[in-house]
């Protein structure tokens, strides 16, 4: 079995190896646009060595942004800057991907450093949400999503589809759409912020039916030959996980119908439930998933250990494996796993004048 410096080919793009930069957000962008700050930050992570790297959640409209500083991809305005950030991951050797999302009832917040709370009615960057229902994630909370309409609906599923088109002339080759934490897919999905009672309430088919219908139409404009993932939350630790992952497990069948690829395996974050952290929770979870869909899955949630990591890649329980705060900690960490795994020579690619000096292990 291949372990996770070997590379990996779905579609037509194939990874260097299977060590995956996780999406993580920055909150630096400026009405959606790139800044100073994202440029030398996926520089960076993209010369550490990994096999991919995807960009952080990026709207699909304003109002999809979880904060003011969310990049976005709701205009062509926002194409050069994304672009730029596309070919400097590609020049680094990793493939380029980015996440897709629209935040639903949890936009219009500050950044978590700054509490993550709602945005005050008075602040000028102050909007109202949208969610599938008027429910906030709070109980009695002031801000309070406004319900969708058919309209709305499928005014955002166009969004996606747009910044689908547009991920695609920036340069990116791996697109994942953001169907977890409580934003908005996820809470169609949830039976606890669901409270429709048109074709897009209800049954599970109809919660399911705004994912399942946005993967299709994104596929149509999505090259055939690139992949198409979906960050899927299949848990809430809301009492009743396994009726969460036998639903999830359903409504991927449907998902990859419609032509999902891969499904980066999540956590579902639509309740204040309390999370029963572990290191590599989630990877059990996703070896059912694997074995029970046929999809390609990856994961994240505190894997931290080189070995470990690579024997989930060896024993068939994650085709690929995201990783956060390691490289956010270290973008070389590929070295420290490559060294953790005996390999006789770096088994990553860094620009020469890096490679120069971390190839000499013997060398403190």
């Amino acid at each position: 079995m291949p372990g996770l410096f070997d590379p990996y080919t779905l579609k037509g793009i194939t990874l260097r190896n299977r060590l995956a930069v996780s999406p993580m957000c920055q909150y630096m962008a400026r009405e959606g646009l790139v800044t100073d700050w994202h440029l030398p930050h996926y520089t960076s992570l993209a010369r550490g060595g990994a096999g991919l790297v995807v960009v952080e959640a990026t709207a699909v409209s304003p109002e999809g942004r979880i904060t003011p500083g969310d990049l976005g991809l709701w205009s062509d305005a926002h194409v050069q800057g994304l672009a730029a950030v596309a070919r400097s991951i590609a020049d680094a050797g990793a493939v380029p991907g980015i996440q897709l999302g629209h935040a639903g009832r949890k936009a219009g917040c500050t950044p978590p450093w700054e509490g993550g709370a709602p945005l005050p009615k008075a602040d000028p960057a102050h909007w109202e949400p949208i969610a599938p229902s008027a429910l906030p994630l709070i109980a009695e909370q002031p801000h309070l999503p406004r319900a969708m309409t058919g309209a709305d609906i499928r005014r955002v599923q166009q969004d996606f589809v747009d910044a689908a088109q547009r991920t695609h002339d920036a340069g990116f080759q791996w697109l994942e759409l953001h169907f977890a934490h409580g934003f908005l897919a996820q809470s169609f999905l949830s039976k606890h912020f669901n409270a429709r009672d048109d074709a897009y309430g209800g049954s599970l088919e109809n919660r399911a039916r705004f994912l399942v219908e946005t993967v299709a139409a994104v596929r149509q404009v999505w090259p055939a030959s690139l992949p198409l993932t979906a960050r899927l939350g299949v848990l809430e630790f809301d009492g009743d996980d396994g009726m969460n992952l036998a639903e999830s497990i359903e409504v991927l069948a449907h998902l990859k119908a419609a032509g999902l690829d891969l499904v980066d395996v999540g956590i579902g974050f639509s309740t204040l439930s309390p999370v029963p952290w572990a290191p590599n929770m989630l990877v059990p979870v996703a070896e059912r998933v694997r074995r029970e869909t046929g999809l390609p899955v990856a994961t994240s949630w505190l894997i931290t250990d080189a070995k470990e990591a690579d024997g989930f890649v060896r024993k068939g329980q994650l085709d690929l494996v995201m990783f956060a705060r390691r490289f956010l900690d270290n973008p070389h960490w590929t070295q420290q796993a490559a060294r953790a795994l005996d390999l006789p020579k770096p088994s990553w690619v860094l620009p020469s004048p890096y490679a120069y000096w971390l190839e000499n292990w013997a060398t403190p």
